[in-house]
């Protein structure tokens, strides 16, 4: 049997008809791998310090509350309105080509949302290829917002990743991006039904989709590596089109499916179960993967369990859990159970770096935990976000061609770099 991609062609010699389809098919269902592919785009790691010491617990629960609000239908009204808006406190930044000749534009790298728009901070510079569709375009965030006008343009990712013709917003007004130009959503195509004002039965489509319709890319996969960083601005990133980078990540990819459960399904949501050294303090339920979200979000339920498991304190000042040196040596590990894998946070992987806590606010040699309360309890379909401190220890892969997401250790995975 012979099975070709893009990429490689793969030899099978005589075996079981069962072994044969059930190897191809397991092939199948894993996006391709790159190396030293010209389908990346780095990125950098970036704390928003421009408006003071950043409250991350209270962009995250803003975000968490907005996220939940999705509700599947076509209305703008499914992003509640009265959420409290702040600056984006952290995010991993890309930097985007738009036009001809290209304006570059720092946007936000978000797997929660699926617009991609400028103007926050840069202004729009329209070109020979700028085309003003005119449609009103609104999203709102919960940590920010932003309205304006769509437009199609030219749309520069990297070398061999130039989209034309790419939606993207025109910020005349927005909220929450201070010192950023705006969004790069790579989140699913339903999060953009309703942001066209009069067209609300409308989606988007992102510039996955169309690196994939454009014949770019092979796959609408993308492969995300961070890495743990003490700076405040740190070229430590890179986001991967059409597949995935094999030099980021070590032993095996695994996969999980999309949850179905509502309204974790609208993201990149998952089932997992979450253990604080043997003790389950959540069961399996539905949750996201969200690069959007610094802190890892539990629901309460939960993080009241992890409080008390860990004897943290509540920080009153950063909102965020401290602990002793004594019970930081203590620290048992996270496990985030998905499937048959499971996926280990150390004591170190859990704290917030110590060189970085004067920027939210902190004091210099206190221990801040980055595990955090959602607001709301278990059993309401979305009861938890892997956020980037996450992400910054584990490989990602958002696979939409086979409707799932992947996970890999690192050489980070067990860093003490905190």
């Amino acid at each position: 049997m012979i099975v070709t991609s893009q990429y490689s062609l793969i030899m099978f010699p005589a075996a079981s008809l069962l072994t044969t389809l059930l190897l191809a098919l397991s092939i199948a269902a894993s996006p391709v791998e790159v190396r030293n592919s010209p389908v990346t785009l780095p990125i950098a790691r970036r704390l928003n310090t421009s408006g003071g010491a950043i409250n991350l617990v209270q962009h995250d629960q803003s975000r968490a509350a907005a996220l939940k609000s999705f509700k599947g239908d076509s209305t703008l009204s499914r992003r509640t309105g009265s959420i409290t808006v702040t600056n984006d406190a952290v995010g991993y930044i890309a930097e985007v080509g738009v036009g001809s000749p290209a304006t570059n534009y720092y946007l936000i790298v978000d797997t929660g949302s699926s617009n991609t728009w400028v103007g926050a901070d840069t202004k729009y510079v329209k070109t020979s290829t700028s085309v003003d569709t005119g449609d009103a375009v609104e999203v709102t965030y919960g940590s920010g917002s932003f309205s304006g006008t769509e437009y199609t343009d030219t749309v520069a990712l990297g070398s061999g990743l130039t989209i034309t013709a790419q939606s993207i917003g025109v910020a005349a007004t927005s909220t929450g991006f201070t010192g950023v130009d705006g969004i790069l959503g790579i989140g699913p195509l339903i999060l953009t039904e309703g942001t066209l004002t009069n067209y609300p039965d409308t989606t988007i489509p992102t510039v996955t989709d169309n690196l994939y319709s454009q014949g770019i890319i092979s796959e609408i996969v993308v492969g995300i590596s961070f890495e743990p960083t003490t700076t405040e601005s740190d070229a430590n990133g890179e986001l991967t089109f059409g597949g995935v980078d094999a030099t980021k990540y070590t032993g095996t990819l695994a996969y999980t499916p999309l949850t179905t459960t509502e309204p974790a399904s609208y993201y990149w949501g998952i089932n997992e179960s979450i253990t604080y050294g043997t003790t389950t303090i959540l069961a399996e339920t539905a949750g996201i993967v969200d690069t959007g979200t610094t802190l890892i979000l539990l629901a309460s339920n939960a993080y009241d369990a992890y409080k008390s498991a860990t004897g943290a304190t509540l920080d009153a000042t950063t909102g965020l859990l401290r602990i002793t040196t004594t019970q930081y040596s203590a620290l048992k590990n996270l496990n985030f159970v998905v499937g048959s894998n499971t996926y280990t946070l150390t004591a170190n992987a859990q704290i917030w770096p110590r060189s970085l806590n004067t920027y939210i606010g902190g004091t210099t040699n206190y221990i801040y935990l980055v595990v955090n309360d959602l607001g709301t309890p278990s059993g309401e379909g979305l009861d938890f976000i892997n956020g980037y401190t996450f992400l910054e220890r584990f490989y990602a892969v958002f696979d939409t061609t086979h409707s799932q997401v992947g996970f890999a250790t690192t050489a980070y995975t067990d860093a003490t770099t905190n």
